[in-house]
């Protein structure tokens, strides 16, 4: 063998080993970029799920910055905390007009819209009616009167508050009034959240708020969708025989069998009629499927109560949405 020949035959082994190293190197480069990174924690009285899918660093960020999203929604809208600005209005807004930040604004203009729309079964001054119900304070083993029901009614209807769109400001007409902004925001912190995120450049994953779920633009690797479940309203712990194969949307569930109260050995689900002072007492459930989370989360209350027709009215309505009934809304009290 030539010394030539040993040279060439050395230069191709050491072309090779670097042409495997750096297919190595690419290989671990596209598994370092793609990573599953999990993050689950208590929120808003519920659990929030995120699974984002990209470079582990970028991943951990956006679950940052999505968390960023959840809290700033908690310190804007959180009825449990007196310093909320929320909790600030309720407090003020009977007595004199309370200017609103423009993110609170937002939000109160959207929830108006809704009632509009829903033909006030969406109103989010039904907090008497909860408090009454015993959904937020205690209350003893009887339902409430008819007297009772109606004393707190008088407290209720977003037709009674006054929106000053130049200065910002909301007036209650009615002492005693308050919002419970409980059935948007949590969508509504579920689509910031999915912003923050996508800012950062992933662009696939979960947003998961207490079943307010984002699915990102792209589906988990090796897969050609999102696969999504809907639970069985009428069996604890089994799903729906359709699964849903989806991407880039936003789904809101309601129902009431994880949320209600006994009263006089009968049972009241958590989502209330505004309209009649009363809590609802259906066995189904109403999916929304929606560009928004936020228009998830209040059509799938609302269709809850206003039944098929309503959900009729939202797909012709609202471009993206769909709507999934069970057997027994639309029923309610």
């Amino acid at each position: 063998m030539t010394n030539r020949t040993r040279i060439g035959i050395a230069l191709g082994l050491v072309l090779f080993a670097l042409l495997t190293l750096f297919a190595a190197r690419l290989v671990n480069r596209a598994a370092d970029n793609n990573v599953k990174y999990e993050r689950t924690f208590p929120i808003m009285g519920t659990v929030a799920n995120f699974t984002f899918y990209g470079p582990s660093d970028v991943a951990r960020a956006a679950a940052d910055r999505a968390r960023e999203s959840f809290d700033r929604t908690v310190a804007l809208c959180n009825l449990y905390d007196p310093e909320s600005e929320l909790s600030r209005l309720n407090k003020q807004a009977a007595e004199k007009p309370f200017t609103c930040s423009p993110e609170l604004w937002y939000l109160l203009l959207e929830a108006r819209k809704a009632y509009l729309f829903t033909d006030g079964l969406f109103d989010i001054t039904a907090k008497p009616l909860m408090d009454l119900w015993g959904f937020y304070r205690k209350r003893g083993d009887v339902p409430p009167g008819q007297t009772e029901i109606a004393q707190a009614m008088a407290k209720v209807g977003l037709d009674k508050v006054i929106f000053n769109n130049v200065d910002r400001t909301v007036k209650f007409t009615v002492p005693g009034m308050s919002f419970d902004l409980g059935g948007i925001a949590k969508g509504y912190a579920v689509d910031r959240a999915a912003e923050a995120v996508e800012k950062l450049g992933i662009r696939c994953g979960v947003i998961d708020l207490g079943g307010n779920l984002r699915l990102l633009q792209k589906p988990p690797p090796g897969q050609t969708a999102y696969r999504v479940g809907i639970r069985n309203p009428q069996k604890n712990g089994q799903l729906l025989d359709d699964v849903l194969e989806l991407c880039n949307v936003s789904l809101s569930t309601s129902g009431d069998y994880e949320r209600f109260v006994m009263l006089g050995g009968i049972k009241y689900g958590h989502i209330m009629n505004p309209l009649t002072g009363k809590p609802t007492q259906a066995p189904g459930s109403v999916t929304v499927i929606a560009p928004s989370a936020m228009v998830a989360d209040w059509l799938s209350t609302s269709v809850f109560l206003g039944g098929r027709d309503l959900a009729k009215r939202a797909e012709s309505a609202y471009s993206g949405v769909s709507v999934i009934i069970t057997d027994g809304v639309g029923t309610n009290p």
